[in-house]
């Protein structure tokens, strides 16, 4: 069971748990799990952290898109933002970079995610290690973030 998990079950969410061989060759980890979970990639969506200053924000994005950082500097009002190193990531969230949930991160930061999950009845994100997801609806995941929807891919 990973946090993330344990946060679903929690807050007694609807949401089911897809495991598959994670391939530690992959440079896509998202594109693998698409791949190797046989679901459109459109509804599979990576969790990035970006940072300005001190503050640190969690960008949810579709996997085979790419974050656009004044977009998302624009939705969490702040002017300049920048990817942040992934030793931080993995410090601030408790989780393996290529294994980042959104969900059970040591600490709720401000998430963003992107318009285009609006579109899905469910959508997949990590599940808190390579080779686990979490199928899930995004305003449930909205709601347990305390998160917002913007357009944030490109």
């Amino acid at each position: 069971m990973t946090p993330a998990i344990n946060i679903a079950k929690k807050n007694k969410i609807k949401f089911k748990v897809h495991e598959y061989e994670h391939d530690p060759s992959a440079e896509a980890y998202g594109k693998e799990a698409a791949e190797k979970l046989g679901v459109d990639p459109e509804r599979v969506f990576k969790t990035l952290v970006a940072g300005s200053g001190k503050d640190l924000f969690v960008a949810v994005v579709p996997v085979m898109k790419m974050l656009d950082l004044k977009s998302l500097a624009k939705a969490v009002k702040v002017k300049k933002i920048a990817m942040a190193d992934v030793k931080l990531v993995e410090r601030t969230t408790g989780y393996v970079v290529g294994g980042v949930s959104p969900l059970g991160q040591k600490k709720l930061l401000p998430t963003v995610i992107d318009s285009s999950a609006e579109g899905f009845e469910t959508i997949y994100v990590s599940g808190g290690k390579r080779g686990l997801d979490i199928e899930l609806s995004p305003h449930d995941l909205a709601g347990l973030l305390r998160g917002s929807f913007a357009e944030l891919a490109r």
